[in-house]
């Protein structure tokens, strides 16, 4: 049969899909001279920013000691363009429809401003991280080395994400940061929220299925197991009947916090220092310090 047969189907698909009530809240209007963020380009800035916090690992594989200095030069430079056309693109996505014409020199000049400011807390990122590297070779028999640790464990891909989305939202960058760990996501199958706050120390083990909600606490020296969900009980609502956004509503997890395997925590509820959840375990109230919740055997 012809393809001509088809044309009125195709135009009133067309036709119905341009129309306006079809595609409201769907539809981003592009301005000219706006840029949009880039998936591609997040990707590059995410192995830049690895490449720099673990030279060697990622990026150059033949950097030493004598040329190192160089390389980082390099990738930071590199690094700061990136950046700061997409904390651009993510500022002129977040401003509210109709009152963002032009991306202007000044608006130009803050997402200059925020990637130097991002920049400049690498070293301090770098000496967290180094702390979750080191948390996940002490916890895991398995592991041989901190190289191999950081090469093939998820959880660093995953938490180094994290960090740097975190750094950036603090920074009050919209978008960019929830674009970034959702790329981390589909990586590693671990869902961390920049918004979430994380001590140091801190490891998953295994990883796949982990969930960490927006407004969760996490302390120092936190261990998750796969599958571990923190997340919210129930969502408010206000006189309109719609979700109230930004009020607390995820975990606390004080510091030395072992969680095992598929257990749920849910609810602004607080989880003990030095306390263990057992897996496989629903928790919906606070847990005290130094206590251990675990499965109770049915009674025959």
């Amino acid at each position: 049969m012809s393809p001509l047969n088809f044309t009125h189907i195709l135009t009133q698909a067309v036709d119905e899909l341009s129309e306006s009530e079809s595609y409201k809240g769907l539809f981003h209007q592009h301005k000219d001279g706006e840029p949009l963020p880039s998936a591609k380009v997040l990707y590059e800035i995410i192995e830049l920013s690895r490449s720099i916090l673990f030279p060697g690992y990622y990026g150059n594989s033949t950097i030493n000691s004598r040329t190192v200095n160089y390389h980082i030069g390099v990738n930071i430079e590199k690094l700061f363009d990136l950046l700061s056309e997409q904390i651009l693109a993510g500022l002129c996505f977040g401003t509210a429809e109709g009152k963002c014409n032009t991306c202007s020199d000044s608006k130009r000049e803050e997402a200059a401003r925020l990637a130097a400011k991002f920049i400049s807390k690498l070293p301090v990122m770098r000496k967290i991280l180094a702390t979750d590297v080191e948390a996940a070779y002490n916890g895991d028999p398995a592991a041989e080395s901190y190289g191999e640790v950081i090469c093939c464990y998820p959880a660093i891909k995953a938490i180094s994400n994290y960090r740097i989305a975190h750094e950036l939202l603090e920074l009050g960058v919209p978008l960019i940061p929830r674009i970034i760990t959702e790329m981390a996501h589909s990586e590693t199958g671990i869902d961390i929220h920049p918004g979430a706050k994380i001590g140091s120390h801190f490891t998953i083990d295994h990883g796949t299925g982990v969930v960490i909600g927006a407004t969760s606490i996490i302390g120092n020296n936190v261990k998750l197991y796969q599958g571990v969900t923190l997340g919210a009980k129930s969502f408010p609502l206000d006189a309109d009947g719609k979700p109230i956004k930004g009020i607390p509503r995820h975990p606390i997890l004080e510091d030395n916090v072992i969680v095992y395997s598929n257990a749920t925590i849910l609810g602004r509820i607080t989880i003990g220092k030095d306390a263990t959840v057992g897996g496989n375990i629903w928790v919906t109230e606070n847990v005290p310090a130094g206590a251990k919740i675990v499965q109770t055997k049915a009674k025959k």
